[in-house]
């Protein structure tokens, strides 16, 4: 195997720590609030239940929550923290940003920031920003943060949209590299704006402020046509990925795990055979959390490690697919 030459300088992922807000809304609940079932969530997205942020609950208290657990497993104080980067498309109001708001409240005094937008892509398009941050020698410690409160702009009403989102967060903590280790390989990101008609949400922005007028007309919400969405997803997320291993000299095969976005069951499995990935190296937990957008991959990243599938040394394959479109795909070797 051969890697692509990089520079002297080298990122890794140190620690994981994810939060989930407590309460669930099964497909159960969801029977009694619009016209589907248990059985047809199940088959068309593998998704059984989700986790729903409570009243007054923002994306911010899902982000530090995170980031503590990410800090308490690396064992370090907040304000070794030099960065903090949030992926998110639900921040808590348009300004400040959220990561000003989780590094007050994680006392990471000295720490810069910023949020990223990129819909379902945004934890591993800002996980290659902090990588940068690390390689260039800027900083030594860079905190990326995934987080959604989906539930917040979901029309329960509509049964296309309001069955497929969570809301969670999940943080990993960007550190150099030490002698013989790898981390960071390759990353491909590519953006395609004439699909981002398919998934949107059409009000609250410059185009469309907030107005009774849209209010009335329901543009506060997720929007998707999901028939294009998921043909495009499977297509894209596939190319990325074999992009990023030809261009290292492997196959889907040499992958000891990847982790997708958690976006469909169905979408998952059809990039994986793509790619001719064993199934048994695929994590897929869409079924307890649902889409959570910018938290599915470091979630994932915590349920590969409960069962074993991450360990130190695996090569790890990691791609999303979002609204924008935006879509990425990022090779690693995971060092703890």
């Amino acid at each position: 195997m051969t890697l692509k030459p990089r520079m002297s300088v080298r990122a890794k992922i140190s620690a994981v720590g994810t939060y989930v807000p407590p309460k669930l809304l099964t497909n159960a609940d969801l029977e009694k609030m619009v016209a589907t079932s248990d059985q047809w969530i199940q088959e068309r997205t593998g998704i059984r239940e989700r986790h729903i942020a409570g009243k007054g609950v923002a994306t911010s208290d899902l982000a530090t929550e995170a980031a503590r657990v990410c800090l308490r497993n690396r064992g370090i104080e907040a304000t070794e923290v030099e960065a903090i980067l949030v992926g998110t498309v639900t921040p808590d109001m348009f300004f400040p940003a959220t990561a000003c708001l989780v590094q007050d409240r994680l006392g990471a005094k000295g720490a810069w920031g910023f949020d990223l937008s990129a819909a379902c892509s945004g934890f591993i398009y800002a996980l290659q920003v902090g990588a940068k941050l690390i390689e260039s020698g800027a900083h030594r410690k860079v905190m990326v943060i995934g987080a959604d409160v989906m539930s917040s702009i979901l029309d329960y009403t509509d049964r296309t949209t309001c069955i497929l989102f969570g809301d969670g967060a999940g943080a990993v903590l960007l550190e150099p590299c030490e002698e013989g280790e790898v981390g960071l390989i390759d990353f491909v990101h590519e953006i395609d704006g004439s699909g981002g008609q398919s998934l949107y949400m059409p009000g609250g922005g410059s185009l469309h402020p907030t107005s009774p007028e849209t209010i009335a007309e329901r543009m506060h919400y997720v929007h998707q046509e999901g028939g294009a969405v998921f043909k495009t997803a499977v297509r894209k997320m596939a190319e990325l990925s074999e992009a990023v291993l030809e261009r290292n000299d492997l196959t889907g095969a040499e992958v000891d795990c990847f982790i997708p976005h958690q976006a469909n069951r169905r979408i998952i499995t059809a990039t994986a055979e793509r790619l001719a990935m064993p199934e048994e190296r695929v994590v897929i937990n869409i079924g307890e959390y649902g889409n959570t957008t910018g938290a599915t991959i470091p979630l994932a990243m915590a349920t590969a490690m409960e069962d074993g599938r991450l360990q130190k040394g695996k090569l790890v394959l990691l791609a999303s697919f979002g609204g924008g479109y935006t879509i990425g795909a990022t090779l690693l070797r995971w060092e703890f």
